[in-house]
């Protein structure tokens, strides 16, 4: 148990950065839906959907093949920092450009009208300077240096966030009159309001900047070393894990792309295809607890995994660590899926992006199963078979163009946010099942999937029950959350060991 103890806090510490920095990232979602319509707002959601694939195409999952060679007896670690981070150089600057000059088909396969090109163009820069980030960030991770990744992490959060404010609240008041009209001549200098939904990129790109220098203890202690015979062991171990980080985006991501493709015209009277991506991608947001808690996970289980994989207890200790994941999410699960109408219009701060929240339950639920594969992924992982991930992820990948392609045209983003259940749930259930030949864990199975039918049948009863007035609904939802509270307390709480007589 103190193992885990040791784990949790290390996810405490990452979860800094990541809750406190994605909470004031969220922060920004009411003045989003303030300042842009849903249409506008389609163009970010449809930017991001591209950034998320190609992040794992800058990085090649080399952070993850970095940490298990570093693992590896005799492993020369500052050599292999040096060629990791030299590959990943060279390979960046290449991706970069070449981004750069697509920017106009890119933006064509989103339906995004000419004029807007510079914002593509934005977007492979932040690529580029975040792909350059990620080694010295696994190196950190892997002195244990949780404090120095957490603050760095958050000086970045930070800088986006208050660049947001700037140019998206602060600068309009002052050139309107609203506030503080004697800077009107100084913030003309640097506003241009043509630029609109362009500076959610421009401040991303100036915040991405700021985290590269302060990464420079890190990066002015690398020597360039660019050997091909030494790397090749590395991109053998790295690729399948691409393989599986571009399956993962498919199944992560794609719906933001395909739902204005296949969405039938007129499917949502008065509003276009991109209307209709802004309004799921900002409900999409609603569902951020979730992927916080597996975020701020996922930066302190990886390296945990690989340390603990020799240790004879090691199958015991991570059966411990998904029972206990799992309950966590069930209970985020429950509470924000039976408060999101409450929840939802004090972030989507216009009505039009309030009829997609009913996607916010499902798209909880998957992200939940989501958390619970990176958990079972462990096992392919420390056996050396990434190609398994690849395979499951695949497989995720065609079931979520398969049935994104069956379900938006008779669904809309309801859809969408089905297929993304139906994806995540069948590659957790295959890792499991997988997972039991080839690296056995005492799972508890059943346990955990009787709670999370009990989660859902009393967040389905909060949704599916009409209650009127105000207090009454409020009543029943939070005592449907109590419910599920004090199930999970009496049936799961410690128990002292019986004394024998």
């Amino acid at each position: 148990m103190s193992v885990v103890k040791g784990l949790a806090s290390q996810t405490a510490v990452y979860g800094v950065s990541s809750i406190v920095g994605r909470v004031l990232t969220y922060l920004l979602v009411p003045i989003y839906t303030g300042a842009f319509s849903a249409a506008e707002y389609g163009i970010v959601t449809g930017l991001y959907a591209y950034v998320s694939f190609l992040n794992v195409v800058f990085t090649y999952g080399m952070e993850t093949t970095y940490f298990r060679f570093a693992n590896r007896p005799g492993t020369d670690r500052r050599d292999l920092y040096d060629r990791t981070l030299s590959l990943l150089l060279v390979s960046t600057i290449v991706l970069t450009a070449a981004l750069a000059l697509l920017a106009r088909p890119l933006l064509g396969l989103l339906d995004i009208p000419p004029g807007h090109e510079r914002y593509a163009v934005w977007v492979a820069l932040i690529l580029g300077l975040d792909a350059l980030t990620a080694i010295p960030f696994a190196r950190l991770r892997l002195l244990n240096k949780a404090r120095k990744f957490a603050g760095i992490k958050l000086a970045g959060i930070l800088a986006n966030v208050v660049l947001n404010l700037f140019f998206i609240v602060l600068c309009p008041a002052v050139m309107s009159g609203k506030w503080l009209p004697a800077l009107q001549p100084l913030v003309a200098r640097v506003y241009d309001p043509t630029v609109g939904v362009g500076y959610i990129f421009l401040s991303n790109l100036f915040a991405s900047g700021l985290t590269l220098l302060l990464l420079g203890r890190e990066l002015l202690d690398f020597r360039f070393r660019l050997n091909l015979a030494f790397l090749k062991p590395l991109l053998s171990y790295a690729y399948p894990l691409m393989l599986m980080g571009l399956a993962g985006m498919v199944n992560e991501t794609l719906d933001r792309i395909l739902l204005p493709k296949w969405l039938p015209e007129g499917f949502y009277p008065g509003q276009s295809s991109l209307t209709a991506v802004g309004i799921y991608g900002a409900c999409y947001k609603l569902s951020i607890l979730m992927s916080l808690v597996i975020q701020a996970f996922r930066y302190a289980a990886e390296p945990f995994f690989f340390a603990q994989s020799t240790d004879k207890n090691s199958p015991a200790t991570f059966a411990m660590i998904l029972k206990w994941f799992t309950l966590c999410c069930a209970v985020i699960f429950v509470g924000v899926s039976l408060n999101v109408e409450d929840i939802g219009p004090l972030f989507l701060r216009r009505p039009e992006y309030l009829q997609g929240l009913a996607v916010v339950p499902v798209l909880l639920l998957a992200n939940l199963f989501l958390g619970v594969y990176y958990n079972l992924s462990v096992w392919f992982k420390l056996t050396d078979k990434t190609y398994y991930g690849t395979y499951i992820g695949a497989g995720g990948a065609v079931l979520t163009i398969v049935l994104n392609f069956l379900l938006i045209p008779v669904l809309g983003y309801m859809g969408s946010a089905l297929a993304t259940l139906v994806c995540y749930f069948s590659m957790a259930i295959l890792c499991w099942r997988l997972g039991e030949r080839h690296f056995p864990v005492p799972y508890p199975a059943l346990r955990l999937g009787l709670w999370l039918a009990f989660a859902t049948l009393l967040v389905a009863l909060g949704w599916g029950v009409e209650v009127t007035g105000f207090w009454v609904r409020h009543a029943w939802h939070a005592g449907l959350t109590v419910a599920f509270l004090a199930a999970l307390y009496w049936i799961e709480r410690p128990r002292p060991a019986t004394r024998p007589t």
